[in-house]
């Protein structure tokens, strides 16, 4: 079945017409029975449609080895699933090795662990689809909204995510990814790409997250050396609010008021974006040796390796960085509030002999920007030759 092709979707009744009498006449669990039951029974082709009303269920939905199977709301805030009081299942939909899985036209709120999470899946198509914790952002929030890993070929288009305590949009581990028409707000990273290869971000808004759109490369995870990624048409701005991220996550390191992060990830570019507004570190390009982790990985590479940002609109925030993190507490200490657009920690490894040109081994690509001011904080060395200089960073074009 040919992807987000509605029109040409066979409906079959014994799907719709399971709500034959009006959703009200239902107990919420016998909503989860039959549309856990019909999720178990379908056939391949089939359509799922799940009526509006705000149904509130205490365990996890499921969907195992389905093609071309389609999960069908009446809108994003028209059909709304629930789990604020869930009591079995960490997350509150679970995908697992699907071809052709599409989800379209729903919300689901308050999960228990990761509101919409997807495995080992290929064809994955999701559009109008929100997902949100309910109040003020807590660490007590689940870790993801939407959550593809390990899959191949993957759309996001026209979601919406909120509340999350890691990221609202993570794709990880997967190729052939497409972020797009997203809103991302108040979830500590709010749209990021872990170990992907062929990844875009494009027309997406990015806002009163603590880190606007992400992009980094793990090591010990079985997708090795993420790359080949597009950042793009975004609008990232804003991104300020309190990092809320259970503590030891990598990510509650993320300093409020980070536009774009790349962290050792390969040949990435980050042009066209509206980047406004982000107090403490508008781009950042970053190693994992900045994180001071160890790893045992002898096929992880921790550095950023061809990046280039360039044609942004880059406007910094009056405020000063902030100091919540340690990398915050770094930035106020060194610039105070005369912070640079693009921040580099400048750390290479001396046996990569990459090529580039002396001090910028690492291909580091900057250009066009409204906004080029720099810095290369010699991070290996202590930050002792911090230096604000973009000439042998700039360049006209892509890793030219």
């Amino acid at each position: 079945m040919s992807l987000h092709k509605i029109s040409n979707l066979i409906l079959k009744c014994s799907v719709f017409c399971i709500w034959a009498l009006p959703v009200s006449a239902y107990s919420q669990e016998d909503v989860f029975k039959k549309l856990q039951t019909l999720a178990i029974e379908a056939e391949d082709g089939d359509t799922l449609f799940i009526p509006a009303g705000k149904f509130s269920f205490n365990r996890s939905l499921s969907i195992d080895g389905k093609k071309n199977m389609v999960v069908m709301g009446a809108g994003t805030d028209k059909t709304i699933l629930s789990f604020k009081n869930q009591l079995d299942g960490a997350e509150g939909l679970k995908v697992n090795q699907c071809d052709g899985i599409e989800l379209i036209g729903f919300t689901i709120q308050d999960a228990k662990g990761d509101c919409i999470k997807i495995l080992n899946s290929s064809d994955v198509y999701m559009k109008s689809v929100k997902t949100e914790w309910i109040g003020k952002p807590s660490k007590k929030n689940g870790a993801y909204g939407i959550y593809p890993v390990g899959c191949r070929g993957v759309i996001i288009d026209s979601c919406i995510a909120i509340g999350a305590s890691d990221a609202g949009i993570y794709v990880g581990q997967s190729y052939d990814v497409k972020v797009t028409n997203c809103l991302a707000k108040f979830n500590v990273a709010g749209i990021e790409i872990e170990n992907c290869v062929n990844a875009e971000v494009y027309n997406n808004i990015a806002t009163q997250n603590t880190g606007g759109v992400l992009v980094f490369d793990m090591p010990e995870l079985p997708l090795k050396r993420g790359r080949d990624i597009k950042v793009y048409n975004n609008h990232i701005f804003d991104n300020n609010y309190t990092n809320f991220a259970p503590k030891g996550n990598i990510v509650g390191e993320v300093p409020p008021g980070t536009g774009v992060m790349v962290l050792a990830s390969e040949n990435i570019e980050i042009y066209n974006n509206r980047i406004i507004g982000n107090r403490t570190a508008p781009v950042g390009i970053i190693s994992y040796y900045i994180s001071e982790r160890k790893y045992n990985d002898s096929l992880y590479n921790p550095f950023s390796y061809r990046v280039s940002i360039h044609d942004n609109e880059i406007v910094k925030s009056a405020k000063g960085p902030s100091k919540q993190t340690r990398v915050g507490l770094l930035i106020w200490f060194k610039f105070k509030k005369n912070i640079p657009a693009i921040l580099y920690d400048g750390i290479i490894d001396p046996n990569m002999n990459a090529g580039g040109p002396e001090g910028n081994e690492n291909f580091i690509c900057i250009g066009n920007n409204s906004d080029n001011s720099f810095s290369n904080l010699d991070a290996a060395n202590g930050f002792k030759n911090l230096s604000r200089d973009p000439k042998p960073f700039l360049c006209k074009n892509k890793n030219e």
